[in-house]
């Protein structure tokens, strides 16, 4: 494999923190010779509370964000296969409300992104940095009960949580997860958007983890902007990283 495909990671302006129209989006992953384009905004989700979040595509703009990509859909559809879907935490207690409220709207498919930890009215942030091994059991936990809900495509990056303590605690856990993930087949994601940015994923750890489970991996661009969608030197570092690990890439299209 030498250049990516397929990218389902995809965001737009609505979730508050990316930028770009959606048109330019398309435009970037033709010009980059991606063939097969899934948009995952941030989804936007119903609390009971009434709590409204920052971090996602706000609920007033979710029928805007399934016809302007529907529209789209139809219109490139000679150039480039596109889907839509979204990216959405696993929160047990109010999944089932919220498959209630996306099944109004046309969505193809889900990844899972677990950026809060059980729910995320408590700001329980998946990206705070903590040596507690209660958090990094209930992140990977969370994970776990989203495999076996069989409703994600893939988990996005599965390595987000910023945990700092000690490495043979978090390999233990990793692994816990990671044979859930390999019974399930469910595929994992090397995140473009950490690689580049210099995060705390991927995670070295978690990958040499997974090459020694046979767990899979697929890259997810995450674009924020339409750019990287057509980065092809940086969707090779991607692969590169892959190849280190040890780790097989699916390079087939996930929703055929």
């Amino acid at each position: 494999m030498d250049r990516l495909l397929v990218n389902y990671h995809t965001h737009t302006h609505r979730c508050g923190h990316a930028t770009g129209e959606d048109r330019e989006f398309i435009e970037s992953a033709i010009a980059g010779g991606i063939k097969v384009l899934g948009f995952s905004d941030h989804s936007p989700m119903v609390f009971p509370s009434g709590y409204e979040s920052g971090f996602r595509v706000p609920v007033s703009k979710a029928a805007d964000y399934f016809e302007s990509l529907t529209a789209l859909k139809e219109e490139y559809r000679d150039e480039i296969e596109i889907h839509i879907g979204v990216e959405v935490e696993y929160f047990p207690a109010s999944f089932d409300d919220y498959l209630a409220f996306i099944g109004r709207f046309p969505c193809e498919y889900f990844i899972c992104g677990q950026h809060f930890i059980w729910d995320e009215e408590k700001g329980n942030s998946s990206f705070r940095p903590t040596q507690s091994e209660e958090i990094l059991a209930s992140y990977f936990d969370n994970l776990i009960e989203a495999v076996k809900s069989e409703r994600f495509l893939y988990i996005a990056h599965p390595d987000l949580i910023n945990y700092t303590g000690d490495a043979e605690i978090y390999r233990r856990h990793a692994l816990r997860f990671l044979e859930v993930a390999k019974e399930y087949a469910m595929p994992l994601e090397i995140n473009r958007l950490g690689l580049e940015e210099g995060r705390q994923y991927p995670n070295d750890l978690f990958w040499q983890c997974a090459a020694e489970t046979g767990n899979r991996a697929i890259i997810g661009i995450d674009a924020h902007t339409p750019g990287p969608l057509s980065d092809t030197a940086m969707h090779r570092k991607c692969i590169e990283y892959a190849e280190k690990a040890g780790v097989e890439l699916i390079t087939g299209n996930l929703l055929k």
